[in-house]
Parts: C-alpha cells; sequence; structure tokens
C-alpha cells in the first residue's frame, strides 16, 4: 500500500505523454464569436454556438441563446467560427504514416497534428498511398487512440499500362510497394472491386501519367476508365482522375470521372465555351493552385491553373479545396488560400473548403455547415477571412465530432 502513490504518479506521468482515449464529450458553448455558418449567408457578429454531443445544437445572437449552466466556454473574441475544413486532395505519404503500423499512438498523433489537424481540416481525402496504410492510420483515429481529422482514402492508385509516373518511381522502390500498373481491363475493375469492398471511398485513376522520355504523358484507355468509374459508381463512392493535360482530362470526364484532382496548365487557358463544356459533365476541380507555384515551370504556369479554375467556377463548376500535401511539403495552407481567392474570392475559398466537398462527397445534409442538428465539426481562427484570407490559415481551435482536437499552444 505505501508504493501505491508512487505507482499513481507514474501511471500519470505515463498518461501525460499519450494521445487522449475515445471519452464522454463535454457540451462546448463558443462565445463572442464571428460564426459563419454558410459561404453565402449573412455573418453573424458576437455568436453564440452550443455543441452537446457530436452535434450542433444552437447558433445565433448572444442575446438570443442560452447558454447550458454545464457548458465548458471557449472565448472566441475577435475571431471566427466556420465549418470544419475539407483538404480534398492529400497523401498519406510522410515516413511516419507510411510506416504507421510501427509507430507509437503520440507519434503518428503529432504528424497528423502538424500536417492536417493544426491548419483547421477535420476531413482529409487521402487521393492515394496504399490500403493498407490507410486503413492503419483511419483505425487508430476511428477507436480514440489517436486525434486526427476523419479520414477518407482512395487506397492504392490505377495507373497505365507500364506508366507509374516517372516522379513515383523511387518512392514504389523505396519502400517495396506493389505496382499499381493495370494490366487488363478485366483484372483492374476486379481490384477496384476488392479496393472499394474493404473500405476505400473512391478511386484515384491516373487518365494522364508523366513518364517522361519521347511519349511524356502516357493516358489510360477510355475502356478502362470508364469501367473503373463504373465500378465506383456501383459501390455508390466516386472516381478520382490525375488529368495532367488536355487529352488525360477529356478522357476522364467523357467516362464518367467525378472529380478532377488537378487543374491542367499544360493545355493552356480555358476559353469560356471549352470550361462551360468541363462543368456540364459534372466532374469537380480540385485546382492544386499552389503546386505550380511552388514547383514553377514555364510549362504549367499558375496564373493558368488559376484562370482555368475561374472560368470552371463562373460556368457553375463545383471547386475543392485540396492541396496534394503529402507528395509536397507545403502544408501550410496560406498559399492555396491566396491563389484560390484569385480564381474565386473569399466566398469560394470558403465553399470550397465547407459545403462544396460536403455535397460532392454526399453529406450536405449532415456537414459542411455551422448550422443546428449538424455534426460539430468546427474550426476558430484568428482575423476575419472577408479582409485577409489567410485568417483561415491562423486556427486556434479545432472540434471534429464535438471533440476538441486541437488547441493552439
Amino acid at each position: 500500500m505505501r508504493s501505491l502513490p508512487a505507482l499513481l504518479v507514474a501511471l500519470a506521468c505515463l498518461a501525460a505523454t499519450l494521445p487522449l482515449r475515445a471519452e464522454a464529450r463535454e457540451t462546448l458553448a463558443i462565445t463572442a464569436a464571428r460564426i459563419f455558418t454558410t459561404p453565402g449567408a449573412p455573418v453573424i457578429e458576437d455568436g453564440v454556438v452550443v455543441v452537446e454531443g457530436d452535434r450542433i445544437v444552437a447558433v445565433g445572437p448572444r442575446a438570443s441563446i442560452s447558454v447550458p449552466a454545464n457548458a465548458r466556454a471557449i472565448d472566441a473574441a475577435g475571431a471566427s467560427v466556420v465549418a470544419g475544413f475539407w483538404n480534398s486532395h492529400i497523401h498519406l505519404t510522410r515516413p511516419v504514416l507510411l510506416t504507421a503500423a510501427q509507430q507509437t499512438d503520440a507519434a503518428l498523433q503529432n504528424e497528423l497534428q502538424a500536417d492536417f489537424t493544426r491548419w483547421g481540416f477535420t476531413t482529409v481525402f487521402d487521393l492515394a498511398s496504399t490500403s493498407d496504410i490507410a486503413a492503419e492510420v483511419r483505425n487508430r483515429i476511428a477507436s480514440g487512440r489517436v486525434h486526427g481529422p476523419r479520414l477518407l482514402s482512395v487506397g492504392d492508385p490505377f495507373y497505365p499500362p507500364n506508366a507509374t509516373p516517372i516522379y513515383a518511381r523511387e518512392f514504389y522502390e523505396a519502400f517495396g510497394l506493389p505496382s499499381a500498373e493495370i494490366t487488363t481491363v478485366t483484372e483492374a475493375a476486379a481490384r477496384a472491386d476488392r479496393q472499394l469492398a474493404a473500405g476505400g471511398d473512391g478511386l484515384k485513376l491516373f487518365t494522364g501519367s508523366i513518364v517522361g522520355g519521347p511519349r511524356e504523358v502516357a493516358y489510360m484507355e477510355a475502356e478502362a476508365v470508364r469501367a473503373l468509374t463504373d465500378v465506383a459508381h456501383r459501390h455508390h463512392r466516386l472516381a478520382f482522375a490525375h488529368p495532367t493535360d488536355q487529352a488525360g482530362l477529356e478522357v476522364a470526364v467523357r467516362n464518367g470521372v467525378d472529380v478532377l484532382a488537378h487543374a491542367a496548365p499544360l493545355m493552356g487557358e480555358w476559353s469560356p465555351d471549352y470550361a462551360r463544356w468541363v462543368a456540364s459533365t459534372g466532374a469537380a476541380l480540385i485546382p492544386t493552385l499552389a503546386l505550380y507555384e511552388e514547383a514553377a515551370n514555364p510549362r504549367t504556369p499558375a496564373a493558368t491553373a488559376i484562370q482555368q479554375t475561374r472560368a470552371f467556377a463562373g460556368a457553375g463548376g463545383a471547386v475543392l479545396f485540396g492541396t496534394d500535401a503529402g507528395f509536397t511539403d507545403a502544408f501550410d495552407t496560406s498559399a492555396e488560400l491566396r491563389l484560390l481567392e484569385q480564381a474565386v474570392g473569399w466566398r469560394g475559398v470558403l465553399a470550397a473548403l465547407t459545403t462544396a466537398p460536403a455535397a460532392r462527397f454526399g453529406e450536405s445534409e449532415t456537414r459542411g455547415q455551422v448550422a443546428e442538428g449538424y455534426i460539430a465539426d468546427l474550426v476558430i481562427v484568428d482575423g476575419d477571412p472577408r479582409d485577409a484570407i489567410q485568417a483561415l490559415a491562423i486556427v486556434r481551435t479545432v472540434i471534429r465530432d464535438g471533440q476538441v482536437i486541437y488547441t493552439r499552444p
């Protein structure tokens, strides 16, 4: 019995070093906030958001909201509250994530926080790592062992025959990963069916794969694109495409692809008619504009990607926020926010982070808004994005499913 205090101290010290496990959610009251309920709605000044369990139960001006006595108050004076952000294009390819099965919970949580949570992301879509890696990371988050964003994933990608992208070959060799090249349409469809049946959230097709050499870009055959998108749709999932250029884009959208994972500045600017045609196919666009600024190349100028995005949005196309983080080391969202605002304005940026992906991925009735009855995915940021869009990168607090998963030190 005399050793019990020492044992309790030791256990407490150990617990302090580990991520929190799943626990009963507090009632939260975010007060004195500037609230952006949706991108198009009037902003609520000096507002209150009340969260019980995993749901928002009240939103409105302070004078009209009764705060429960047992609520944990979060003072958001001078800050803005927005719906949780979606990053619709990331990769689980950082070394810690690639070796997630060998990592401690604390190491995995620290990586997710540095890469995604601290930037306000409550949902991220992995557009190709491997199915095993995605399952390991997702399970650790879902179990409550690790705090991080909700993870969706396409698992293993689909490359054309003999056309692994030139920039990915060393990566596949270094980590001993199996080839993701398709051989026949039948084989590709069977693998797609297995991946989706095992829990995949979509498929990623390299309809235009950069291979270098004389042919430079290798294209996926239309028959294969159609077969893979058909499999995705039978499972009620979406098909994404890496287009690269005009031929890769057109074989994708003509054959049912739902989301273009990049703009395609290699093909030049889009005329109003071309933008209307692309939008009319129903495909959404993740522009990844900062990618073209960071890896500056005169053949793929960021200005052209911005023009394509502006034309596409002007034609009614759905634009989704995505950074390609993991493929690049640009986890800070400031550049993407700045460039995307040039294309679609602050409301368009906020929509690309919240309502547009919620709608595209079939969750518009439960996520993407700061509204009563919606799941409590919320971000508190410093400042006002109407004045400076980079305010959306200065994150104070992140709440996912009603739990605080990040507070800025």
